[in-house]
């Protein structure tokens, strides 16, 4: 088994990047994601947001791979993910599900905002091969230097789509909503998520209140 730790601090508050995290997809440096659906959402009794996805990814065996190690290229990960809007966290799980003997791969994400209202992400991954033919310790490793490469390509994405995000509330509709409020505005204690965006906005009660993605917890994604 390899086994790998990644720790990586981004200066957007964490509303704003757990919003690129999910919406990575398609985006120019995940080339190898094919599709991503989700197969199920809904919201837990403690209020916290629950997805379970299906992306089909695609790859590439190494030239030293035995012919017929696999029987295709392509394998279907599963991604469950949990968002607690009240404690700033998400976590999400990732795993294959073909080809787990040849190897599994299971990583681990966490965001959280941090103090200064910055955003940690702690990434964790284990590679683990079954296939043995004395091939187990060159696969895991061969899949530790994919998942390190794939991991600076995956960042290298959720940057671009941030800058994309940057950009949009920029102008003077933000997320779908006015550029007054914005994603990184917290809910006010014990008020919901439409009287804050009146009270940003100076509406009264009888003016129409803006409406958009971050106004309604099950867009988020």
């Amino acid at each position: 088994m390899r086994f790998y730790s990644q720790s990586f601090l981004y200066d957007d508050p964490w509303s704003i990047v757990s919003y690129a995290f999910f919406m990575r997809y398609p985006n120019p440096f995940a080339s190898h994601v094919l599709s991503c659906d989700v197969v199920s959402r809904n919201i837990s009794p403690t209020g916290t947001l629950v997805t379970t996805r299906l992306i089909l990814k695609s790859g590439a065996m190494p030239r030293w791979a035995p012919k017929g190690m696999v029987s295709r290229a392509e394998s279907w990960v599963i991604e469950e993910s949990e968002v607690d809007p009240v404690g700033r966290v998400v976590r999400c799980t990732t795993k294959n599900l073909d080809h787990v003997k040849v190897m599994r791969v299971e990583e681990r994400v966490i965001l959280e905002q941090t103090s200064d209202d910055k955003t940690l992400q702690n990434t964790e991954a284990r590679i683990v091969s079954g296939f043995g033919w004395g091939l187990t310790k060159r696969i895991e490793s061969h899949g530790l230097a994919r998942f390190k490469a794939n991991i600076q390509r995956s960042r290298q994405g959720l940057f671009t789509i941030l800058e994309l995000i940057r950009q949009s509330r920029a102008q003077t509709m933000t997320m779908g909503v006015p550029s007054l409020y914005t994603p990184s505005q917290r809910f006010a204690s014990g008020s919901s998520a439409s009287q804050t965006a009146s009270e940003a906005s100076g509406s009264s009660d009888n003016e129409q209140k803006p409406r958009g993605t971050w106004l309604n917890p099950k867009s988020w994604l």
